[in-house]
C-alpha cells in the first residue's frame, strides 16, 4: 500500500498530473472495506506535499463524466516510458486512471529529486490516522515497559502458508485445510506445491520453533520481551509452544490492549497491519521470518530513521537445513548450532549499504525483478552519509 502510493506521487510529479487521493484495495485477500482515511492522516499527506504535486481529495465534478484512459502502468518503468507514452495520453484524456501501483517505478536510474520526492512521500508524508497512530504509540509504549523488546514478524498465518504451499511440521489435516484454500483462491494461480521443495530452497517462512532455535542461536535471552506482529498464528498454541516455552514474554496487540481498545480496528486487517508496523518500526530488534511486503517496508523504514538494528534470515535455505541436522541429532544445540547461525547473519543486521542492483545474467523483467527494492533501502538516494565508508558510517535522511 504504502509503496504503491508513493510511486503514484513521483509519477504524477513526473507527467505534471494532480494526484487524486489514491482508492485503497477492497477486494483483495483481506476483504477490507477501509478507505484511505482510515488508515491515513489525509489532512497531512496533502499540506505535506503540496510543494511537489497538488492531490485533491476526489475527482472533481465537472470531471466525473469525462472519459477516463484505465490504463496498468508498465511494471519498474523509467522516466522515458512516462514522459513520453503515459503523458500522451493527455492528447486525448483528462484523467488518467492507475489500474495498479505496486512497484510500477523503476528502483534505480531516475533523478534524485523524484527518489527525493518517493522518500518524503513514503516516510514523512505517510501518516497514519489520527486514532491508529495514538494505538500504536500506546502499543509501543506498553512494550517498552518491558524493556528493549524484539518485534517478531511471525508470518505463520492460514493466508501465508496456503499461498506458499509450507505445510513442514503440520498434521495432514491441516496441510489438507490449506491445499482447499489454495484451490479455491481463483487468483492464486498455483496449486500444486511440493511444501518440502519449497522449503528447502528457502521459500516458506519460520515456523515458530525454528523462530525459537533462531533467537537462541542469536543468544537472546529468555527474559526478551518479543512482539509478535502479525495475524492470527495458524494452529495457535498448538504451534506455539516451543516459541512460548523458551520466551514466555511473547506479547501481541491483543495481548496488550483490551478488546474496548482495539474494537474500532478489529474489523479491519489493514489498519491492525498498520499498529504492527507503528510497534515494529519502533523496536529495538526487528527480526522478519519471510521476506513479504510489510517486512521490506519496515526494514526500508528503519534504514531510513538511522539504520535500526533488523535481523534478517533470508538465508532460510541454510538455516533449515543447520535446523533438520538437529532435528536428526546430527548437530547440537548451544554452541555448534549458534557459532553457525552467528557467522551467516553477520551482514544481515540493517547495517548501511547501498542498495543492490539486478542479479547478474538476468534480462528483461527478470532483471528489474531481482533489484532490491527502493523501498527496503532508500541508500544512498535519500540518505546523507556522515563518514566516509559504508561499513561505518550512521546516515541522516534528507529533508
Amino acid at each position: 500500500m504504502r509503496a504503491g502510493i508513493c510511486d503514484m506521487v513521483a509519477v504524477a510529479r513526473i507527467i505534471n498530473a494532480t494526484l487524486v487521493v489514491p482508492e485503497l484495495d477492497k477486494n483483495s485477500f483481506w476483504q477490507d472495506t477501509s478507505i484511505f482515511s482510515d488508515v491515513f492522516d489525509e489532512d497531512y499527506f496533502i499540506s505535506s506535499l503540496a510543494s511537489d504535486v497538488k492531490i485533491v481529495r476526489k475527482l472533481p465534478k465537472d470531471m466525473s463524466g469525462v472519459t477516463k484512459a484505465v490504463k496498468h502502468f508498465r511494471s519498474w518503468s523509467g522516466m522515458d516510458y512516462y514522459k513520453e507514452e503515459i503523458s500522451s495520453l493527455w492528447e486525448d484524456y483528462k484523467v488518467i486512471r492507475a489500474a495498479k501501483s505496486d512497484s510500477r517505478l523503476a528502483n534505480n536510474n531516475l533523478p534524485p529529486d523524484i527518489q527525493k520526492l518517493r522518500c518524503r512521500a513514503c516516510y514523512e508524508a505517510l501518516r497514519f490516522s489520527p486514532q491508529i497512530e495514538a494505538m500504536g504509540k500506546l502499543l509501543v509504549d506498553r512494550m517498552r515497559a518491558y524493556g528493549p523488546y524484539i518485534a517478531l514478524h511471525l508470518r505463520y498465518e492460514k493466508d501465508m502458508l496456503a499461498f506458499s504451499g509450507c505445510t513442514h511440521g503440520l498434521s495432514v489435516a491441516e496441510a489438507d485445510e490449506l491445499k482447499k484454500i489454495r484451490d479455491d483462491t481463483s487468483y492464486w494461480k498455483i496449486k500444486d506445491i511440493d511444501s518440502e521443495e519449497q522449503r528447502s530452497k528457502g521459500y516458506c517462512p519460520l515456523t515458530p520453533t525454528e523462530v525459537a532455535m533462531f533467537l537462541t542461536a542469536l543468544g537472546y535471552p529468555s527474559n526478551t520481551p518479543i512482539y509478535i506482529a502479525a495475524g492470527e498464528i495458524y494452529g495457535g498454541d498448538a504451534h506455539m509452544g516451543e516459541l512460548l516455552t523458551r520466551y514466555p514474554l511473547l506479547m501481541s496487540k491483543e495481548k496488550l490492549a483490551s478488546v474496548e481498545e482495539l474494537e474500532p480496528f478489529l474489523k479491519h486487517a489493514s489498519q491492525m497491519a498498520a499498529l504492527d508496523y507503528i510497534v515494529s518500526v519502533a523496536s529495538a530488534v526487528f527480526i522478519p521470518t519471510y521476506s513479504g511486503n510489510m517486512a521490506r517496508a519496515v526494514e526500508g523504514h528503519r534504514r531510513y530513521l538511522g539504520h535500526q538494528k533488523t535481523v534478517t534470515p533470508d538465508s532460510r535455505k541454510l538455516l533449515v537445513r543447520l535446523f533438520d541436522k538437529v532435528e536428526r541429532g546430527k548437530l547440537r544445540e548451544g554452541r555448534p548450532l549458534a557459532t553457525r547461525v552467528i557467522e551467516l547473519h553477520k551482514k544481515r543486521q540493517g547495517s548501511p549499504r547501498k542498495r543492490k542492483g539486478p542479479i547478474s545474467g538476468t534480462k528483461g523483467m527478470d532483471r528489474f525483478r531481482s533489484e532490491e527494492s527502493f523501498y527496503v533501502n532508500p541508500l544512498p538516494d535519500c540518505l546523507c552519509q556522515r563518514q566516509s565508508s559504508l561499513s561505518t558510517g550512521t546516515s541522516s535522511a534528507i529533508r
